[in-house]
This record gives C-alpha cells, sequence and structure tokens, in this order.
C-alpha cells in the first residue's frame, strides 16, 4: 500500500464525501476532488480539465449508471483520463440496498489501482458490431446480462452495446482477452447458474 501512495501522482475524482473518507482511509496522501455526486457543476468539469492537464486524473466512480453517465461527462470535457473500476458485488452496503466505493473493502480498493486502466498511447483495437453479434453481445435476448458480466469481469463499468464496443476499443481488449474472460466465467459458473439465462450459449 505504501508502494501506491508513492506512486498515485494524479488527482483521484470520486463522486461523494463518503467515498473520499474511504479512500483516505487506504491511500492517505493522495488527492482527491469531489463531484458531489451526479450534479456535477460546469465549474468542476472545468476545474477537472485544468487538474487532467497538469497532474492527470483518475476516474473512481460508482459501479452503476449514475457513476458511468459522471466518467462519460468528465471525459467528454476534459479528454482522455486513467480509470478505476469496482465490481458492483464489491461495492454492495451491509443491508444490501446501497452502491458505492464506500461499502467496499480496503483491499478491493487497493485492487483497482493496481488494476488502473488507461487510454493514452495506446494502440486501439478494431473490434466491430459484428464481433459483438458472434458472441451474444448484442442483437439477442442474452445481450445484456452478458455484457454485465463481461464488463464486470474486465472491470471497465457497466455499458450498453455502443458503449461496450468503444470501450472495448478505447482500452484496447482484444478478441482473444474477451475469450478468455467468457471461458473462464463458464468453468466456475457451469453448475451455479440459479436465473433464467443461459450464459453457456454464449459463442466462443
Amino acid at each position: 500500500m505504501d508502494y501506491l501512495n508513492n506512486i498515485i501522482n494524479e488527482v483521484v475524482v470520486v463522486e461523494g464525501y463518503h467515498d473520499l473518507a474511504k479512500l483516505k482511509e487506504v491511500f492517505q496522501n493522495i488527492d482527491v476532488v469531489i463531484t458531489n455526486g451526479s450534479e456535477i457543476s460546469e465549474d468542476t468539469l472545468n476545474e477537472l480539465k485544468i487538474l487532467n492537464q497538469k497532474r492527470g486524473l483518475i476516474l473512481f466512480l460508482d459501479p452503476d449508471y449514475q457513476g458511468e453517465r459522471i466518467r462519460r461527462l468528465i471525459n467528454e470535457h476534459v479528454g482522455e483520463t486513467k480509470h478505476a473500476f469496482l465490481k458492483k458485488i464489491d461495492c454492495i452496503s451491509k443491508n444490501k440496498k446501497k452502491i458505492g466505493i464506500e461499502h467496499a473493502s480496503k483491499q478491493t480498493i487497493i485492487n483497482a489501482f493496481i488494476n488502473i486502466k488507461s487510454t493514452n498511447n495506446i494502440k486501439m483495437s478494431k473490434l466491430n458490431n459484428n464481433d459483438l453479434l458472434h458472441m451474444n453481445l448484442i442483437g439477442t435476448k442474452l445481450a445484456k446480462q452478458n455484457r454485465k458480466i463481461l464488463c464486470e469481469e474486465l472491470g471497465i463499468g457497466l455499458c450498453n452495446g455502443k458503449t461496450l464496443l468503444k470501450k472495448l476499443n478505447m482500452f484496447n481488449i482484444s478478441l482473444e482477452d474477451i475469450n478468455r474472460v467468457i471461458r473462464k466465467w463458464n468453468n466456475e459458473n457451469w453448475n451455479k447458474i440459479s436465473y433464467k439465462y443461459d450464459f453457456k450459449s454464449w459463442r466462443i
């Protein structure tokens, strides 16, 4: 953890004060900016743009619709950033009613920062909609649930079909990477499926 404290030079962006407090429990020396939830202001966006130019940003937002909306708004305004992701299952409150970074364990947060993803200075993949259709990630009744599992396993946040394609290419995730995740998930969950979707129908 001391190692990460010393190498996180970017400013970390979170949604609220509870997220900031949890993050400071893990990394005492990092600088953090709060968006005040989904009501992110133009002034905050302008501040983040300057910080991204001067220091760089790491977006660390809740794994839900609003978190992904804020991530999109920030990237549209400030340009490319780094990203830390958590799985929704790792951010559920004890009463099972809330989802947020503040509910994640310290080790889960550390792992998210060990696995930071960046869109800067990388060669983008060339996946297309036909690739997603072939793997039942768009265009079928299984697609939404398949995307949810794939996004969580890859740690890239929740996505619709269009956003998934963009993120897969942006983070340079190949067909081989996707196939590896599908095989791993099927192997681990082959006999554990307790809902109506049959993920064994994923085509690899």
